[in-house]
This record gives structure tokens, sequence and C-alpha cells, in this order.
């Protein structure tokens, strides 16, 4: 149950500002976004090329479906937290089946260290 606030955390810090404000012609910012997402991940998980496109592809959903779900449940928290949850669950399993181990500890240490760096 930790492991999922934490990683709903992520998803919340990595998508604040953008997301909140993200409106149908916003796809700029949302790809912009994704963008420098995938960038600080292939700093620190070394990608290959295929895996840069696929990773960067999931960030972009991973956004999109993020504003859709604020969009669709600004008016309940708890049905807006449930829907986060189940898209930071498949972006995650989704990222597991693109990326190697030693890519995924790296993921793993970059999230606990982004999330704990932006909490305070």
């Amino acid at each position: 149950m930790k492991n999922v606030f934490v990683c709903l955390a992520f998803a919340l810090l990595v998508t604040a500002g953008t997301t909140a404000q993200a409106a149908p012609g916003d796809g700029g910012k949302l790809t912009a976004r994704a963008s420098e997402l995938t960038r600080r991940m292939a700093e620190r998980t070394k990608l290959s090329e295929g895996q840069y496109v696929k990773v960067r592809q999931l960030n972009l959903r991973l956004l999109t479906e993020m504003a859709e779900a604020r969009k669709q449940f600004s008016a309940d928290v708890e049905e807006l937290d449930k829907a986060l949850a189940d898209i930071q669950m498949r972006y995650e399993w989704d990222l597991a089946c693109v990326l190697r181990p030693k890519q995924i500890a790296a993921y793993d240490d970059m999230k606990q260290t982004f999330t704990a760096t932006n909490i305070r």
C-alpha cells in the first residue's frame, strides 16, 4: 500500500502544473513535458534509442491519461485517487516491460530521490 502511495505521489509531482492546466489544445505542453521526463530518465537509466522512444510514448500516455482523469473526476477526490493509482500502476507495469533489471533499479532509485527531494 505504501508503494502505491509513493508511486502516486511521484506521478503527482511529475505532472504538477502541466496537467492541472492541460486543455485539449495543450498537446504541445504534454509532449514537451513527456520529452523532458524521458530525457531525465535516460540520463539515469542509460536507455537505448528503442527504449527511449518507447519510454517517451509511455510518459506521454501517462501525462495524457492523468490530465483526462483530473478533468473527469475533478468533483470526486476518491475516484480521482483510484483512477490516478490505476494509471500509475499500468505505467509502472509497462515500464517494467521496456527496461532491463539494472535500469529498473536505477529508475526506482531516481524515483525515490525525486520524490523525497520535492516533498520538502
